[in-house]
C-alpha cells in the first residue's frame, strides 16, 4: 500500500469514507474498533498526505467531518488489489476448507477479544 502513498490501517479509514463520507472521528473509530484519538492522529497524516480533507460541521460548528479528496478515492481501488493480491499470496496452497476453518477460528478470536475489550467509557475514564 506504501506505493500508494497509504499507510497499514488508513486503508480501512478510506474504505469507510468511500462508503460513506463525512464521517467523523468519533463516528470513524467506533465502526472501526479504536480509539477516536487513534483516528484523529491517523487522520492528520492523512490530510497531510493529501488523501482526506477535514471541515467544519455546517449545523455543529464544534464536529469536525472527514472528507476523502480526489486523491483518496483515486487510490481506493488500487489499494484494494493490493490487499486482495496479498490475501492471494498468503493463501496461496493452503485447501478451501482449511481457510474456512482458519477464518472460523479467527472470527472466534476477535469475538473472545471484544468480550474483554476496554468500551470507550473505559478509555476516556482511567
Amino acid at each position: 500500500m506504501s506505493r500508494h502513498g497509504v499507510r497499514v490501517g488508513q486503508n480501512l479509514v478510506i474504505d469507510q469514507l468511500a462508503a460513506e463520507d463525512g464521517l467523523t472521528p468519533g463516528e470513524l473509530a467506533q465502526r472501526l474498533g479504536v480509539t477516536t484519538p487513534t483516528i484523529v492522529k491517523m487522520a492528520g497524516r492523512m490530510e497531510s498526505t493529501g488523501l482526506v480533507t477535514k471541515r467544519r460541521d455546517s449545523k455543529d460548528a464544534r464536529l469536525v467531518r472527514l472528507h476523502l479528496t480526489a486523491h483518496g478515492r483515486a487510490v481506493k481501488a488500487p489499494v484494494d488489489e493490493e490487499r486482495r493480491l496479498l490475501a492471494e499470496r498468503a493463501t496461496a496452497g493452503l485447501p478451501r476448507r482449511d481457510l474456512q476453518e482458519l477464518e472460523k477460528s479467527l472470527r472466534r478470536m476477535v469475538a473472545n477479544l471484544e468480550e474483554i475489550a476496554p468500551t470507550p467509557e473505559d478509555v476516556a475514564d482511567p
